[in-house]
């Protein structure tokens, strides 16, 4: 999954700054404003490391709010095999984007780092929000 979700990634990126999005270029209809949703998918770890882990490292950095689900996944592992595991899906809506970028940054580095992960599957993209 991790060299998937890199190639992924990678290429999400790309297409991302090869054609705008129609909301970054197209206003938000009131009350809605310009918003950036951060989506990432976190390979598997046990209930209570995952519960330690969003308390310690995201929680503090995005206190106003996100979500997260159980996701089913799976990849191709460097053998070729298909594995599937069970990950977690955090989603931060946020208005600043730029002012917010080092943080989701971090916690993915923290992520990695605490876990031992390869990589953590990061989809941005732009969108019309409202508290």
């Amino acid at each position: 999954m991790r060299r998937l979700a890199a190639a992924l990634v990678a290429s999400l990126t790309l297409a991302a700054c090869a054609q705008p999005s129609p909301q970054t270029t197209a206003a938000c209809p009131a009350p809605l404003k310009p918003a950036m949703e951060v989506d990432l998918y976190f390979g598997e770890v046990s209930e209570a490391d995952w519960a330690a882990y969003l308390a310690d490292e995201v929680t503090p950095r995005f206190p106003d709010g996100l979500s997260v689900g159980d996701v089913a996944g799976q990849y191709r592992n460097a053998s070729g095999r298909i594995t599937h595991e069970r990950s977690k899906l955090l989603i931060v809506v946020v208005f600043d984007a730029p002012a917010h970028m080092a943080k989701v940054q971090a916690i993915v580095d923290a992520y990695r780092k605490r876990f031992g992960q390869e990589s953590v599957l990061r989809v941005e993209k732009a969108v019309c929000a409202g508290l």
